[in-house]
């Protein structure tokens, strides 16, 4: 991992005391036009854009005075070249801020980014709204099972409606996994349904549950007693392979599970496996090991699976929020501040001083 020096005369973070412009640029696109428009109100910002397929020698001066990255695709839209990691970093040797587009930063490495002085920001609430209703209605369209009589009623063959019998989802239970900003609201929207709501969540205590609604429990009792499991948690070393074979047998058989967190949290060939015994009844899987998934993908082979290509969050209303947030946020620590979404804040002391050199004012204190 790069690790910057810390003296003066590092040409890696040259002073800007004669030029304070700050520079921010990102790869292939934007998430909302909202995010350059209110860069754009400030004379000392300039915000430049770098084609995904730009040469790395026509990358190389935008790469070299960068202060600012804002990674606007996601991990698999993204060239591996223009990920966050140790390789970038040292193109980048003025880069004090990654700001990812939404909740996740699968493609910023958080420690090559801490080790470097770089400060890590996500966009986290920003499409929250968006992702909770994204669930519910997958949970409303499976359990009605819209998408399999729709699919046999395209192919002709409905000779008997009853086959395609639903369930209402009144006073089911709703298992979430990760009762963040995006869980928070998927209780708000399923309480309001008239669903009993579980959480597991080691980062949420149980009073604070209560006030959504919710019924702190384990992860193996969340398990055994929903209808439904919605996992709504971000993707780090102790989720990544959290739902596995094991998982898919504690579920209830008739259950149905639901992600639109982030891929790899779940094993998709267990989950194949449990679907294709029958041990679970469907699935709405919104994230995927590779984005999006190739047409063959076993798992697009059910009719009881309802799939969508990482889209819960992609709306006009969110994209614009992010976009705001974003660029809010980015501008709030260019002047000094300390973001409200930092990701690693252990690194405030080691960037401070890099910030100071390269702008001739030191940011507030941790």
């Amino acid at each position: 991992m790069l690790v910057c020096n810390q003296s003066s005369t590092d040409p890696g973070m040259a002073s800007n005391n004669t030029n304070n412009r700050k520079r921010v640029f990102y790869v292939k696109y934007l998430a909302d036009p909202s995010f350059a428009e209110r860069l754009g109100v400030r004379g000392d910002v300039v915000l430049e854009k770098l084609e995904e397929g730009a040469s790395d020698a026509d990358a190389a001066s935008v790469l070299a005075a960068a202060h600012v990255y804002q990674v606007g695709a996601s991990r698999d839209e993204l060239p591996v070249r223009f990920h966050v990691g140790p390789d970038l970093l040292k193109r980048t040797p003025n880069l004090l801020i990654a700001s990812s587009n939404g909740a996740g930063f699968d493609p910023i490495d958080v420690a090559a980014c801490t080790a470097a002085g770089v400060i890590v920001v996500n966009q986290s609430g920003g499409n929250a709204r968006s992702v909770a209703e994204h669930v519910i209605g997958m949970m409303l369209v499976l359990s009605k099972r819209i998408t399999e009589a729709d699919r046999a009623l395209r192919r002709g063959n409905v000779s008997d409606r009853n086959a395609y019998i639903g369930t209402e989802v009144l006073g089911r239970t709703l298992g979430i996994v990760g009762l963040g900003n995006t869980g928070a609201q998927v209780a708000k929207l399923s309480s309001a349904l008239g669903l009993r709501v579980l959480a597991s969540d080691p980062f949420v205590d149980a009073a604070a549950m209560t006030k959504h609604s919710a019924e702190k429990v384990t992860l193996d009792e969340l398990l055994r007693r929903s209808d439904f499991v919605s996992i709504n948690c971000p993707l780090n070393a102790e989720t990544r392979g959290m739902i596995g074979a094991a998982q898919f047998a504690m579920m209830r058989p008739g259950s149905i599970f639901i992600t639109a967190a982030r891929g790899f949290i779940h094993d998709e060939h267990a989950l194949a496996q449990a679907l294709a015994e029958k041990r679970i009844a469907a699935a709405g899987l919104d994230v995927w090991a590779k984005e999006p998934p190739a047409a063959n993908h076993p798992l697009l082979a059910f009719d009881n699976v309802l799939a969508s290509p990482h889209t819960a969050g992609v709306t006009n209303e969110a994209r614009r929020n992010m976009g705001l947030i974003a660029a809010e946020q980015i501008l709030a620590a260019l002047d000094g501040r300390r973001p409200p979404r930092l990701i690693n804040p252990e690194v405030w002391p080691r960037y401070a001083a890099r910030f100071e050199r390269a702008f001739g004012f030191a940011p507030e204190s941790a």
